[in-house]
């Protein structure tokens, strides 16, 4: 028996809210780590384009956070409406738009990891490695 409109709006709402419950702590764990980080010790070391970038992935992370956040809003706040096409285009756009700030705030947060390993943290080792010999 093939399933009806209202049943496939329910199964792709709750496969929606589902996907945002494995994505949302990955985003809050990253979110957690960009707040602590300016006030870690190696933070003042880094250079202007490092925090320029590392500013976007704090940016990036926190709009990744309100999009994706924002479907079970809607739905908490519409659910007697008996509008669920409308709400399952709107949380459909707003869980692609945190997912891509997601990826801009991992790519920015690599960025920013890589280059302050490579230029601080090999010049450190290779001093250390010289000192050894």
């Amino acid at each position: 028996m093939p399933e009806s409109e209202e049943q496939r709006r329910n199964r792709e709402l709750i496969e929606l809210l589902n996907e945002l419950r494995v994505a949302l702590p990955g985003v809050q764990v990253l979110f957690a780590f960009l707040l602590a980080v300016p006030f870690a010790n190696g933070f003042p070391k880094l250079g202007r384009l490092d925090r320029d970038i590392f500013f976007v992935a704090f940016i990036a992370t926190a709009l990744s956070t309100v999009c994706l956040i924002a479907p079970s809003s809607y739905h908490r706040l519409r659910w007697r409406a008996h509008d669920k096409e409308r709400m399952l285009v709107a949380s459909n756009v707003l869980t692609i738009a945190g997912l891509v700030l997601l990826a801009v705030a991992i790519t920015a947060v690599v960025f920013v990891i890589t280059d302050f390993v490579l230029w601080y943290g090999l010049p450190l080792r290779t001093a250390y490695l010289d000192r050894r010999r």
